[in-house]
Order: structure tokens, then sequence, then C-alpha cells
């Protein structure tokens, strides 16, 4: 204010009081309150030239006064104590003056002026003065909310320089200072800058630059990861929820010209309303959990359709926590196929069977046992990775039979392609998989090839047992038990079938 002159100065020289900040008010005010000066007797001038943005505030009502010839405090009238306002009310007067309302300034002196002169009910949502200010308060205060929520920033090149990430958002009211302090606790020492119409902050991870209006410039907010935030956000687009009112209601339209979002959202309406809607609900309700109820063949209705790619199974929930399905690999007609539990976690990420340790030691057992590997079909009872949380590990899991049953699916189709000679189930699970039933164990099967299905089954350990199990000499056993079997599976391919004793 030093460059303008003290509030009674300006009055005295018949200039408005000139405003741009709440401290530069505040101490207009202050002094204004101490020389008793009227609401009426004060026009106040801000740079703020805009509309009015703010439609829950009532009008305020026009001053009576003469504002030509305002009436001007005497340099010898008698000073008031200074104003003590208690710090709710201070709060309030705060917020409302980040209100864009062309009045503000005015208004705000209007109220401390009446708690001044004793009326404490101008603080009440009942008082009209009071029910403006909250009012004001309020749309303040979703306003800061708005712009947590739809502010999006995008990264720049390295070679650009800092900021590291910048956004454009244009608020309808003046919320920057108290929004830029919420990115700051949030984002640390990473640079970035938020720009605006009326002004923009610079954050360089140690100090916040208030700088100027900035224009926008879409070159300047190109950002190279938006593609993959496109990408997960259709993801996770529900078009079987898709209440288009609500949404509006919830994202007002001006919005959404800003959000990286809103060039797809009208797309995506528009296919919901061609369809996509009926196909959501009918994949979200197969995936409900329900009873069991046994039903006749010839009553129940026509199988649904079944996938016909292995990324696109959904028999069980396994695929929602894997990384993708792993299928199996080797020459289209083999005449040995090895039938694993599931992929491990390098199984998972590489989307290829038997890559991690265990198929290294499945490596060693084929040579071992002169067999060679190229020349075997390796695949897995069930292609999707269970697991559990361990820290940071993902933990391998046991499938339960459910899954095992739905999985056969492939399986199936699988042995139709290759067509082997001899199956060699690696584990219980492998097992259990391709004998089609629960009521067979390792143990008893170890060593007791059978003739199932137009296949010899030969039943040997998982290379992971062998990898996990304690005990050099364990290891050893467990070792030449898996090169035996596959020994008596190589001889398997020249011996004519014999039926399994019942």
């Amino acid at each position: 204010m030093s460059t303008k002159g003290s509030a009674s100065e300006q009055l005295r020289a018949g200039q408005p009081l000139l405003v741009e900040t709440f401290a530069e008010w505040r101490e207009a005010a202050r002094e204004l309150l101490v020389h008793d000066v009227p609401p009426e007797a004060v026009s106040w001038s801000t740079p703020y030239a805009g509309g009015d943005l703010f439609s829950g505030a009532p009008p305020m009502a026009e001053p009576t006064h003469n504002s030509s010839n305002p009436p001007q405090p005497a340099p010898d009238a008698p000073r008031h104590p200074p104003p003590h306002v208690p710090r709710s009310l201070m709060d309030m007067l705060q917020s409302a003056a980040c209100c864009r309302v062309p009045d503000r300034w005015a208004f705000l002196y209007r109220v401390i002026w009446r708690w001044q002169r004793g009326e404490h009910e101008v603080q009440s949502p009942a008082d009209e003065d009071g029910a403006r200010l909250h009012a004001m308060v309020k749309a303040v205060h979703r306003e800061e909310h708005d712009m947590h929520a739809y502010i999006r920033f995008r990264e720049r090149p390295p070679e650009a320089g800092p900021p590291r990430f910048v956004a454009w958002y244009e608020p309808q009211h003046d919320v920057l200072p108290q929004v830029a302090e919420h990115f700051i606790s949030r984002m640390g020492k990473v640079s970035w800058m938020i720009a605006t119409p009326e002004a923009s902050v610079l954050w360089d991870g140690h100090t916040l630059h208030n700088t100027g209006p900035l224009v926008k410039n879409s070159e300047d907010l190109e950002d190279t990861g938006e593609a993959l935030w496109l990408t997960y956000y259709r993801s996770v687009f529900n078009p079987a929820r898709l209440n288009q009112s609500v949404m509006q209601q919830h994202i007002p339209s001006h919005r959404w010209k800003n959000l990286p979002e809103g060039k797809i959202v009208p797309q995506m309406i528009s296919e919901a309303a061609r369809g996509a809607r009926k196909t959501g609900q009918y994949e979200a309700v197969g995936q409900r959990k329900g009873t069991t109820i046994p039903i006749a063949p010839e009553d129940a209705q026509p199988e649904r359709q079944q996938p016909s790619k292995l990324d696109e199974c959904r028999r069980c929930e396994l695929w929602q926590f894997a990384t993708q399905a792993v299928g199996g690999e080797g020459p289209k007609k083999a005449k040995i196929m090895f039938v694993g539990e599931q992929p491990g976690d390098q199984e998972d990420l590489t989307g290829q069977p038997f890559v991690g340790p265990a198929g290294k030691l499945l490596d060693r057992v084929c040579e071992a046992a002169g067999v060679d590997r190229e020349t075997i079909y390796v695949t897995n009872a069930v292609k999707h990775f269970k697991w559990e949380p361990r820290g940071k590990r993902r933990l391998h899991k046991t499938p339960a039979q459910k899954e095992i049953e739905a999985c056969h699916y492939w399986l199936e189709k699988e042995l139709a392609h290759v067509k082997p000679t001899v199956i060699v189930a690696l584990g219980a699970t492998a097992l259990k998989s391709v004998m089609r039933t629960a009521n067979v164990t390792l143990k008893n099967s170890l060593g007791k090839p059978v003739f199932h299905e137009g296949h010899w089954i030969v039943t040997t350990y998982h290379p992971s047992y062998v990898l996990r199990v304690p005990g050099e000499d364990a290891k050893h056993e467990a070792f030449q038990v898996m090169v035996d079997s596959l020994k008596l599976a190589h001889d398997l391919l020249n011996r004519q079938p014999e039926e399994p004793p019942a």
C-alpha cells in the first residue's frame, strides 16, 4: 500500500481504494475502521475486470450515497481502537476474498464493519450478508477441491529442461496459492508448473515462484506418456455401469476440455450406446460367483461360445491376477509331452513355459536321460500364474481343483493338436489334470505307467520339487527318479498299448 498511499489519503484524494490482495485489503480495512469510515463512504477497485463467475451468492444492494462526492475522514477525526476480529471470521473473510465477484472487497468491508458495530449475526448463515459470505466460502473450497481433482500434469521431455511437469487449468476463483501448497506437499522435490490465464506458479523443488498469466500452448503440454494413460482409462471404463447424467453432474462440462481423457469420453459413450454396455453386462454377470445347481443335460441351455484365444480365457478367476496366459511350446507333432503344474514368476513375465530355474533343471534331466529337449512339447495344466504376496515377492500357490478343471479345456486342445504318444505328468496337479480325477496320488503313480484315453501316462516329480527338497542326497534321489521316468517315457514310444488293471 505504500506506493498507493494509505487508505485515508486515497479517500481524501477522491480516489477509489485499489486492492489486489487480501493482505492489502486487511491493511486498508483496519485503517478505515480506526477512522470510523462507513462502507458507503468507500469505493473499492480491483484489477480484475471479468464478469461475475459466482452464481451462489445473492447480489449486493446498490449503494445509497453519491459515489462522485463521498464523505472523507477528517484529519483530526477521533480514532477508534484497532478492531478485534475472531480467527473464525478472519478465516472466512480470507477464503471469501478468493471468490471472483466484482464487489468482493466492498462486501467484505461491509461484513467486518457490521461485526465491529456489534452485529455479530453477520457471521450466521441466517443473516443476509452471512448467507452470502458462507456461499462465497463454499464456492472457493469447492474450487480448491476441483482443482486438486481435475489438474492433469503432463511430463515434458528431458531435453526440454525444468519444469518436469506442467499443467494448464482455468479456475473460476483465485485459489492457485492454496492449491500450490497442496501439490508441494504431494510432489516433493520434483519440479512442476501450474499455468492459468490469471497467474502461474513454478516449483523448482525448493522454492515456489509466482509468474504472470500465460497463454495455453498445446505444444508446451505434449506428453509422451499420455497415450499410456488413455489406454489405462479405456481399460477401466465399464460401459455396463455408465450413467451419463451422473458423470456430467460430477464433472461439469467446462472441465472436460482440459482433461486428456475428455478427448475419448464422447467416443466411449457412443460405443456404449451402440451395444458395448450390453456386452459389458453379459461379461459382468458371467463372472459372478453363485451356487452350482445340478441339471440334466437335456434340460440345459446351449453351451456358451468358448474362447478361441488363450489370452481371452475367463473360465476361472486366475486371469485377473496374472500378467498373461502362458501356453505350451515345442514341435507341432511331438511324441512326448511334458505337462507341468502352472507357470512360475518368470514364466508369467516372459509368456514362455519352463524358462526359470525349474526349466533349467528340466534341461539337465533331458541331457542325463539322453533325450533331445527340442523334441519334447512342454506345457502346464493351468495356464495362469497363481500366487500370493510375500513382501516384494510373488510366491507360488497350488491351484484348486476347480481351476484345474477350468483349464483342462486348453490342455485338451493341445493334446488333440500335438497327438503325443507319451504324456509325462510333472507333479500331482499335472497328474490330476491329465487323468481328469482328483483320486490319484503322485506317490502311488511313480514308476507305474498307464494307458489312458489313447496316451501312455508316466508320472514323475516336478522340477521345483527337486530344487526345494532339503538335503543333497534327497535332491540326487529325486533327480534320478525324473531321469528314470524320462527314460521310461522314451521306451514306451515303441511299446504296444496295455490296458491298466481294473
